[in-house]
């Protein structure tokens, strides 16, 4: 297939990665807003969502997931040890591995700020179709993946040399 994108033809427009970027910068903030009596960052609220949804983690594996800084994630993390939210267990078959757990406390308000965020996003999406959705969904995940490198090496290099 030809490539998509032509020099003289791109532009804000229709730049994936900028209109991405813009809709994330936009979203941030309300994002924020909806946490702000919950004493709680939209990057905390990343932590104990993927806590939530995968029950245990290691630090190095939340800071992959969610493209945080390591160390400002390790700073996060003693902040919502401190307050009782997760907690840290050393692996069984690894002493050297920290797991992170929710707490009964974090999942407790994980659970309380949840339908925020699931109003938010359906008052967002509320002209889009279901199928819409599952399709945005499934390209959103599809060029995650592509950014991993889960594309063809060879495709990007040819692509980037404009062929």
């Amino acid at each position: 297939m030809p490539p998509f994108y032509r020099a003289g033809q791109y532009g804000m427009k229709n730049s994936v990665g900028y209109m991405i970027r813009r809709t994330g910068n936009m979203v941030l903030p309300q994002m924020e807003a909806l946490f702000g009596d919950a004493d709680l960052t939209f990057s905390q609220w990343t932590v104990l969502m993927s806590l939530r949804e995968w029950k245990q983690s290691t630090s190095a594996d939340i800071a992959r997931h969610i493209c945080h800084d390591a160390g400002s994630l390790t700073r996060m993390l003693d902040q919502l040890e401190k307050r009782g939210l997760i907690a840290r267990l050393r692996s069984e078959s690894d002493r050297r591995v920290l797991k992170l757990t929710l707490t009964p406390k974090g999942l407790a308000l994980v659970e309380s700020v949840l339908p925020r965020v699931v109003n938010f996003w359906n008052g967002l999406l509320g002209d889009f179709s279901h199928t819409e959705i599952r399709n945005l969904i499934k390209l959103l995940a599809r060029l995650t993946a592509a950014a991993e490198g889960g594309a063809d090496t060879k495709s990007r290099t040819r692509l980037r040399r404009g062929k």
